[in-house]
């Protein structure tokens, strides 16, 4: 038989009976009238060329094919209905799943710390995979469930379910006793006058701090342009260079007590981060678990 040719009916029809040893009693647990049971079991003989079912005084008796097959059926039939019950519904605290994130270096600093801490006491056997994709291909690989979601300042993502989640600003950040700091007054800004005489570390993976100092005509003044932002706090920390960060991932390293973050005149330095993820997956209940979960956690009020 080819099991193209088989209607799923027919195997709950076949269980029904078999559990039942009756035509009439299964036609009544699945809603159906005793000729259409009926009429599914001759279907099912006819496919499998075998009679399945003898009748009895008070019922029917399984022949030994329908012995050997009834077990198959009855697994088949259970493995079918929890994954149609997984569809509908997301149990945490149970869950063995593989969330894919879309986080840049400097975002994992910033969002993983505190949300691998709630998936520890809310879903501790969930896996969470950090995907740095490509601006340009983050939409089709949420739309092709690549990545879960997407966090981040993602102007350049179009067409994707968003909420933004907090805004923040671009700041730059020096070690404490820089020389520069020396004649400005405790937390003032840094002007025009002052940026122009610092010498930065530019991350390439960050194209917006790379824009903001071409537009202040500082590309001269950049002396280490770096592939991630992870070690530029430790190198800001140790030499006279400055970095444009932002302000929030910047404070963070301040409690040490070698970094000062200070604001400064930067053209367009506000930016909001945003939570990205496919309208494909918008009722998917583990997604949309995992995207109330980051909510939750990060998103700003206001």
């Amino acid at each position: 038989m080819d099991i193209k040719n088989l209607d799923l009916n027919l195997l709950r029809v076949f269980d029904a009976v078999y559990r039942h040893r009756s035509v009439s009693r299964a036609a009544e647990e699945l809603g159906l009238s005793q000729p259409a049971a009926s009429q599914a079991v001759t279907r099912l003989r006819l496919l499998l060329g075998n009679p399945l079912f003898e009748r009895m005084h008070a019922g029917v008796r399984p022949t030994p094919r329908a012995e050997r097959l009834a077990q198959a059926v009855r697994q088949a039939l259970e493995t079918l209905q929890v994954a149609m019950s997984e569809a509908q519904s997301f149990d945490p605290l149970q869950a063995r799943q593989r969330f894919r994130i879309h986080l840049s270096d400097i975002g994992e600093a910033r969002f993983l710390p505190p949300l691998m801490q709630a998936l520890r006491e809310r879903a501790p056997h969930v896996q969470l995979e950090t995907l740095p994709v490509p601006m340009d291909g983050i939409a089709d690989a949420l739309d092709r469930g690549t990545l879960d979601i997407a966090i981040g300042f993602l102007s350049g993502v179009a067409n994707t379910q968003q909420t933004v989640l907090l805004s923040d600003h671009y700041a730059v950040l020096l070690r404490r006793d820089h020389p520069a700091l020396r004649q400005l007054a405790a937390d003032a800004p840094l002007g025009p006058d002052t940026l122009g005489q610092l010498d930065y570390v530019a991350v390439r993976s960050h194209a917006e701090t790379l824009r903001i100092l071409q537009a202040l005509q500082l590309g001269e003044r950049v002396r280490l342009s770096a592939a991630h932002f992870m070690a530029v706090p430790s190198i800001v920390g140790n030499t006279d260079l400055a970095v444009i960060m932002p302000a929030q991932i910047a404070r963070g390293f301040v409690g040490s007590g070698s970094h000062v973050v200070r604001d400064a005149d930067l053209p367009e330095h506000r930016f909001d981060v945003a939570l990205h993820w496919s309208w494909r997956f918008e009722q998917e209940p583990a997604k949309r678990w995992l995207r109330e979960l980051v909510c939750e956690l990060f998103r700003r009020p206001g």
